[in-house]
């Protein structure tokens, strides 16, 4: 089975590629009060934070209530690095 491109096009057309509030959310809290930029997923009931140094993470992983509690999330945070 092979695609043509106006088929690739339909499907692209439908596809929603908004971002969830919540990582929405997530990254401009990070990014006011923190001055970075991070990569969010969501992954089941888990939301991963993804940052480039250990120290933002564990910086992160301290404020993580004040995170939740801001971002109004009601999904576990988890701090990664890379």
């Amino acid at each position: 089975m092979t695609l043509r491109m106006g088929d690739l096009a339909d499907i692209l057309q439908k596809r929603d590629f908004h971002e969830p509030p919540e990582l929405v959310a997530i990254k401009n809290y990070v990014r006011d009060k923190f001055q970075a930029d991070i990569n969010v997923s969501i992954r089941d009931d888990i939301i991963v934070v993804s940052v480039a140094s250990a120290s933002l993470a564990n910086t992160l992983r301290l404020h993580g209530p004040q995170i939740i509690e801001a971002c109004g999330l009601s999904k576990r945070l988890s701090f990664r690095i890379g």
